[in-house]
């Protein structure tokens, strides 16, 4: 896909993973989707690279709680650190469509049982929970942030604490905002990870990577913490 290849999941049970979530809408709806169904920007569906299809995950915004219950019928996010990309509904239901991308985390479950048709109006009614179309709303009160973590850019990693200290200080000198020194472990079997932030989202880290690639520092990565 898009020059790079994906190997398929022999099977979804206890998948678990979090990363950035991203969304599609009107460009693409009445297209094919990657199991022949027709993309409805308005159904409960989402992209995912290696999930097999279908499959049904439930997908936390961890920025406010709010999580919903998706279909995976199409293949994607095909752009660097997106591990889920969703229908705009599904989107608009995470409170994400303004800011384009989220953290997530996704789960997979087993398919939904059918039951009533959610309607446009309960959607609007700012559930914690808001189930695919054949699952019902919950009428809970919004639940809390699930997380505090950060994302932060990864510039580098080093055994050595000098080499980590002079990439802080070409960074610096290239203008980059207070790189810092993390350092795990102890010893011999310590590790100090240059990075940058923490970052508003996926868009600033895309911006940051490239500025960093024009500097000669390519492999830039996404990671979070607290």
């Amino acid at each position: 896909m898009l020059g790079k290849r994906y190997h398929v999941l022999p099977t979804s049970a206890g998948y678990r993973q979090r990363g950035v979530a991203s969304w599609y809408g009107r460009d693409f709806h009445g297209l094919s989707t990657s199991s022949g169904e027709t993309y409805d920007m308005h159904a409960m569906t989402a992209a995912h690279t290696t999930l097999p299809i279908p499959t049904w995950v439930e997908v936390t915004n961890l920025s406010n709680g709010k999580n919903v219950v998706v279909k995976v019928n199409d293949r994607g996010p095909f752009v660097d650190n997106r591990l889920i990309d969703l229908s705009f509904a599904a989107a608009t239901a995470l409170d994400m469509v303004q800011s384009g991308t989220t953290r997530v985390e996704v789960r997979a479950i087993g398919a939904p049982v059918a039951t009533p048709q959610v309607t446009a109006a309960a959607t609007q009614s700012a559930p914690t929970t808001v189930m695919g179309a054949s699952r019902p709303v919950s009428s809970s009160a919004p639940a809390p942030p699930a997380t505090t973590e950060r994302m932060f850019v990864q510039v580098g990693a080093f055994s050595e604490r000098d080499n980590a200290t002079r990439l802080v200080q070409r960074l610096r000198a290239s203008g980059f905002v207070d790189p810092v020194v993390v350092t795990d472990g102890e010893g011999s079997r310590a590790l100090h990870r240059v990075r940058l932030g923490p970052i508003r989202d996926s868009q600033e880290f895309d911006e940051l990577s490239a500025r960093l690639r024009d500097i000669g520092v390519p492999g830039a990565r996404l990671v979070v913490g607290p």
